[in-house]
């Protein structure tokens, strides 16, 4: 059976069985604070278990793509080495808000993997939950006794609460489980070792294929457990391992999951799969991380230096350096697997056709850049290694190009193995948990329970409305961290805040109190479907009644930033081409900064244009159109765009000023007029095929033209305000032009008059003539007269200290049958007396430059110099 129609077998069956398909949310969270990657199936229903939202479907099944790659779910490491752990995989589920619950879902689960899809119940055994005393948690008797009706008792294995009680997190819903397992071992080894005793024990043939999670309890912030209001399904079954369980294998890797990867990489590096480990762990790696990478990127996650962008990056480079060092590739090439994919998966998963050229580019980008960064490290690394004394090399030095150049610490010991010589990896681990460390000290949240004063099942939100309301806490919590200190959060029972989200900030302003004061909000957030509120102090008496207010300045500044951006987007979209579309966004009160895929730089009579179309409608005093609530079809048939990576509901709100239509929850002006002027500041390339857009509008561009206009009445009046202020630059530049030459003459007529008296201050110091001399010189005229005096004098060694604008200047000019004959060398003789000038330098060994900040210490760099001669 391929996997395509495995895949669809499990989404029909569950259908059967009342369940609504939903397809599967972006791998990539944005508003999400707890995580950065949708790591389990559970993710994008969290709110429903949480109680925060109430479920339309009560039943719903979906494949999703999942992402473990980094916090509690790790299996980085562990990805290509074995034949079972990925980064990115499917996660077939089916779930139930409140509806059915052990019952139900022991029954479909036996029914779905034996009678359908026909695998064998020998080949199975299931776990059960055996309790746990510190908790008061009982044997799931309940799930024992239904599985028995479907596989005898001796396969039904107890499980410990490592195993077989899931949690979300270290707070939050959880619940036993019941896990099935697979042994697809050969009957000779099943009768010699009993897959019961392997269950649970990281054997590549004794899996984990199905977790059936038995949702019914809350993890508080002190560790006791209360019930949740309802019980809940949630399943999880690993795509890839089914596949190998249906398709007759014994590695997700032999199965048409990865197979057309596995070949294409084959074809590409002229290796064979399957003949030696180390080249077999290389492809299953890169087949592996492509995939990760690809769907990433196709969510709208571009590779960069922090946060989620830089866990794409870092996957992504471990797939070239498997290449790089065990497939001998040292070009890009891992770009060219795209195709192969978007052919094998997108029909399910149509973002990788309509993303498929922005993720090739991107991906190839990003090889070149790491192959450079290799090869600069691997002449770092050179450096390093001639820098040793003895044959062991520094943990710290080692950890410097690791933690500084990107170079990776396994190709730096196998390098070293190569050369004979070893890794202080003692060294090296220290100073990695040392960072590390430091960077969970800074990540690290502390966070209360929540306490809560009023029940409310929706919190309203009010703000497209109104910037004022009186409100109830309804719920409130502590959180601590290095970074903010201490914060509340604080939930209203409605609130005129609007919450960080499609790249517009969160509102700021205050709640009166007593007395009037104010406590102030500082920054609005949505998690799990709450708007939260972050304070630095509570209320006295948080059941009272409040007034909040938001800061309607900065709203209406940052609104006027966000209706620009669909001014803009638009803009774009009608000079440049419909192949535009917004791949990021981020709106402040002070700017906007909008991310879009095009090819080439913008030139400067495209970003006018852009410019003049944005104003024009500004201009133009074209009102907002607002469609709340309405159906996902009926926007889309107003024309409104769906942006890349987005999650929808089934009913959207939608913006329009005139033709410019666009799904958006954000806060937006009234009437474009309200804008004032839309100024763009900056256009840059953030990666292969995107481009970036910082724009300013409103108050920020008033200021942006008074700053340009006190800056050019400066500039006319040291002009001399003349009548033509562009002409009268030119002429002063033409005129420095003249006096440039014209120095620079008289500078060579000066070095050739002091070249006559240095040749008569050239010392013979055992057969090397040898002059150490401060002048007053550029350093070009420097460089001219050393090779003169070069040329007029046989084995010169030359050393001139040079003093321009409270900094020091050291040349040496070696001549080239002294730097083969006595092993001299120029760039190590300015390096050493660099120090001496509190700088450094080099060059090449017959001539070579420093620099320093300390002029005072050229007199003992010109003595010093003697040494190398004597």
């Amino acid at each position: 059976m391929k996997s395509q129609q495995i895949r669809q077998e499990f989404l029909d069956f569950f259908e059967s069985k009342k369940h609504n398909i939903v397809p599967s949310s972006p791998m990539v969270l944005k508003n999400d604070p707890t995580l950065m990657f949708t790591n389990a199936g559970m993710v994008p229903f969290k709110e429903y278990f949480l109680g925060q939202k109430n479920a339309i479907d009560k039943r719903v099944a979906d494949t999703q793509k999942c992402l473990r790659v980094s916090g509690k779910h790790n299996d980085l490491e562990e990805v290509g080495k074995d034949t079972y752990h990925h980064t990115m995989f499917e996660m077939l589920g089916n779930w139930s808000f409140g509806d059915y619950f052990k019952k139900e879902a022991i029954a479909w689960a036996w029914e779905l993997l034996v009678d359908v899809l026909k695998v064998d119940k020998d080949c199975l055994y299931v776990t059960v939950f055996e309790g746990a005393e510190e908790d008061a948690l009982d044997y799931d008797q309940e799930a024992y006794d239904l599985w028995k009706q479907y596989i005898s008792e001796d396969r039904i294995i107890n499980g410990n609460k490592k195993d077989n009680f899931w949690e979300m997190g270290a707070q939050g819903p959880c619940g036993p489980c019941s896990e099935i397992h697979v042994d697809i071992r050969s009957a000779e080894e099943k009768a010699k070792v009993s897959g019961k005793s392997l269950v649970n024990m990281d054997h590549p043939q004794v899996v984990e294929i199905w977790n059936l999670v038995f949702m019914e309890f809350n993890r508080k912030a002190d560790g006791s457990l209360e019930k949740l209001p309802a019980q809940h399904v949630d399943t999880g079954m690993g795509f890839e391992r089914l596949c190998m369980v249906l398709q007759n294998k014994q590695s997700n890797y032999d199965t048409d999951v990865f197979t057309p990867l596995i070949r294409e990489v084959e074809a590409i590096t002229n290796n064979d799969y399957g003949k030696n480990e180390e080249t077999d762990i290389a492809i299953r790696v890169i087949s592996d991380h492509v995939r990760a990478v690809a769907f990433a990127i196709a969510d709208g996650q571009l590779p960069s230096n922090t946060g989620a962008g830089y866990v794409i990056r870092r996957i992504l480079r471990r797939a070239i350096r498997y290449g790089f060092t065990f497939l001998n590739v040292k070009e890009p090439f891992i770009y060219k697997l795209v195709a192969t994919l978007t052919k094998q998966m997108g029909e399910y998963f149509p973002e990788l056709k309509s993303q498929n050229q922005l993720v090739t580019n991107v991906i190839k980008e990003e090889e070149l850049s790491f192959l450079r960064a290799l090869d600069q490290g691997l002449v770092l690394l050179d450096g390093v290694i001639k820098n040793t004394k003895g044959s062991e090399v520094s943990g710290k030095k080692a950890f410097e190009l690791y933690d500084t150049y990107g170079f990776p610490i396994d190709l730096t010991a196998l390098i070293l193995s190569e050369k004979g010589m070893t890794l202080n990896e003692t060294e090296f681990k220290i100073e990695l948990e040392k960072q590390k460390n430091r960077s969970r000290a800074a990540a690290v949240v502390e966070t209360d329970d929540w306490v809560v004063l009023y029940e409310d099942d929706d919190e309203e939100f009010i703000g497209y409305d109104t910037l004022e309301a009186n409100i109830k806490i309804t719920r409130y919590r502590k959180v601590s961290s290095i970074k903010d200190g201490d914060l509340y959060q604080l939930v209203f029972n409605m609130t005129p805040f609007y919450a960080e989200g499609g790249g517009q900030v969160g509102d700021k302003g205050y709640l009166e109190v007593n007395n009037g004061n104010v406590i102030y909000i500082v920054d609005t957030k949505k998690e799990n479907n709450l708007i939260i509120h972050f304070a630095k102090s509570l209320p006295k008496d948080p059941t009272q009644i409040f007034k909040v207010v938001v800061d309607g300045k900065q709203r209406h500044r940052t609104a006027c930033n966000h209706t620009a951006t669909h001014l803009l987007h638009q803009a774009l979209r009608e000079i440049l081409g419909t192949h535009v579309e917004q791949k990021g966004s981020s709106v402040h009160s002070k700017s906007l900064r909008f991310d879009f895929s095009h090819f080439t730089k913008l030139t400067t009579d495209e970003l006018r244009d852009v410019e003049d179309y944005v104003n024009a409608r500004i201009s133009s005093k074209i009102p907002l159109e607002e469609f709340r609530n309405i159906p996902m079809e009926t926007a889309i048939e107003k024309g409104a765009m769906a942006l890349f990576g987005e999650k929808y509901g089934d009913t959207v709100r939608a913006i329009q000023f005139g033709s410019s239509v666009e799904l958006c929850g954000g806060i937006h002006v009234q009437n474009t007029s309200d804008i004032w002027h839309f100024k763009i500041t900056s256009e840059s390339a953030i990666a292969a095929g995107i481009r970036r857009i910082e724009a300013i509008t409103n108050d920020a561009t008033k200021e942006f033209y008074f700053e340009s206009n006190r800056v050019y009445s400066e500039i006319k009046e040291l002009l001399k305000n003349p009548a033509n202020p562009q002409k009268a630059i030119v002429d002063l530049q033409d005129e420095n032009t003249v006096l440039k030459k014209q120095l620079e003459a008289l500078l060579k007529d000066k070095a050739k008059n002091l070249k006559g008296d240095l040749i008569h201050e050239v010392e013979n110091i055992n057969g090397i003539n040898f002059l150490a001399k401060k002048i007053d010189l550029d350093q070009n005229s420097i460089k001219d007269l050393a090779f003169d005096l070069g040329n007029q004098l046989d084995n010169l060694f030359l050393l001139v200290g040079s003093e321009s604008d409270g900094k020091a200047f050291l040349t040496c000019y070696i001549a080239k049958n002294l730097v083969e004959e006595k092993k001299l060398d120029a760039g190590k003789v300015v390096r050493e007396l660099g120090k001496l000038i509190h700088g450094g330098g080099g060059g090449q060994p017959y001539f070579a430059t420093a620099g320093g900040r300390n002029p005072e210490g050229i007199e003992k760099a010109l003595e010093e110099s003697k040494r190398y001669i004597a």
